[in-house]
């Protein structure tokens, strides 16, 4: 299966039969991106007949969503060699294709997802913070020629570390999602993400940028050393980081190789992604970008809405979640005297943060990462319309400075 169009029968959309105008919900890298490339040498061996599949396929009359503006009707989509080749209501038709008739469906662009760990692995933690002598670990252990701290991975590169996962990318597929940017969730630098799509393929076929992104938290992830222990900790090793990387540059004779240091300078040519995931974090971040020339696009939590000028002050570029916290047992009154009334004012305002972003200007994607279960990304998306979002801008693609490819 190719990721690409999503097809739906009449009054059959993914935010309700109110709902027509469906295109890139806010998650978007490229617009219109398949799986695919135009035919080439086989490099695989076929295991019995060689059946290739690429040919040219025609869907005619079909009620074709473009994008948040625009809907075309009576439309015909033509895919060669697994790429759209013309889209419009006058499309011709190739003589070589085969024509599938869509009357009464409708034709969307599969959303992309810009931040996500599908493929990876779950980082997990080798043993606790002490060595085996039970001294302190001052320093990696990690061999070969790399930086002095664990925490600081920018060598890893997600391409590297992918793999197919067919259950997730059904899960996925099946909230419309047809594109990931997947990254290794793991660090205070975390290395590069790459983009695939969630075809059920080899790993070959799917991957579409091999390095899109940096990412960047206050998290130290998995790494076994004491430092940093804190936030403070993790803050002045962030910035040291920055430092040490410039002062890299020149090429020390005294530093010798340093593959995290290069890999960290090599990553500055891509978007920065930053996991703040808390309103002060976000400020943390912007400030740390300020220093060093950097405008992170910034991963929030939930709680941003509280802080909306001085969020909209940072002129970043923010990916929402939509784990919008659950309410509260209130039943006993027992149990309702420890529920503070700060957490009860997060709960009921939460899901307005994308409306409040819409309505600040500040610019936002979507995303369907911490939810927990994936299966629930529409239903939010729904909540937070609800909440204020406009079905316009939850439709509309991602600004294209959020990313590139």
């Amino acid at each position: 299966m190719k990721a690409g169009p999503l097809f739906y029968e009449k009054n059959r959309l993914p935010f309700g039969s109110g709902q027509r105008s469906i295109a890139r919900l806010a998650l978007g890298l490229c617009g219109l991106l398949l799986a695919g490339a135009a035919q080439a040498q086989v490099t695989f061996p076929v295991n019995g007949l060689s059946e290739p599949r690429e040919a040219c396929y025609a869907f005619t009359h079909a009620t074709l969503v473009k994008d948040a503006q625009t809907t075309l009707q009576n439309a015909t989509l033509v895919i060669r060699d697994g790429k759209i080749v013309a889209a419009g209501a006058g499309a011709a038709v190739p003589k070589d294709a085969v024509v599938i008739d869509c009357q009464g469906k409708y034709i969307y662009p599969s959303f992309v997802d810009i931040y996500s760990d599908y493929g990876m692995n779950t980082p997990t933690r080798a043993g606790g913070f002490r060595g085996r002598d039970g001294a302190p670990q001052f320093i990696s252990n990690t061999k070969g020629a790399y930086g002095w701290n664990q925490a600081i991975r920018s060598e890893v590169n997600a391409v590297d570390l992918f793999a197919v996962n067919e259950e997730k990318a059904k899960n996925l597929r099946e909230q419309g999602f047809g594109t990931v940017l997947s990254h290794q969730a793991d660090g205070i630098a975390r290395g590069t993400g790459v983009v695939v799509t969630l075809a059920n393929d080899r790993e070959n076929k799917v991957i579409v940028k091999e390095k899109a992104s940096n990412h960047l938290s206050f998290d130290k992830g998995t790494s076994t050393q004491d430092y940093p222990s804190s936030l403070m900790g993790s803050i002045a090793l962030l910035r040291q980081s920055f430092l040490d990387a410039q002062w890299y540059k020149t090429a020390p004779v005294k530093e010798g190789v340093n593959l995290s240091l290069k890999a960290w300078n090599d990553n500055q040519q891509y978007p920065q992604i930053f996991e703040a995931n808390d309103k002060w974090n976000v400020l943390r971040a912007d400030k740390i970008g300020d220093e060093f020339g950097v405008q992170f696009i910034i991963k929030s939590g939930n709680n941003e809405y509280q802080r909306v000028k001085e969020m909209a002050a940072t002129k970043a570029a923010f990916i929402l979640g939509l784990n919008f916290p659950v309410a509260m047992d209130m039943e006993d009154p027992n149990d309702a005297r420890f529920v503070a009334l700060a957490d009860m004012k997060h709960w009921e305002l939460a899901p307005t943060e994308p409306g409040v972003f819409e309505k600040a200007n500040i610019p936002f994607a979507l995303t369907s990462a911490d939810l927990r279960d994936v299966k629930t990304f529409l239903a939010a998306v729904r909540k937070a319309i609800e909440y204020g979002l406009t079905e316009k801008r939850a439709l509309k693609r991602s600004p294209k400075r959020l990313l590139h490819c």
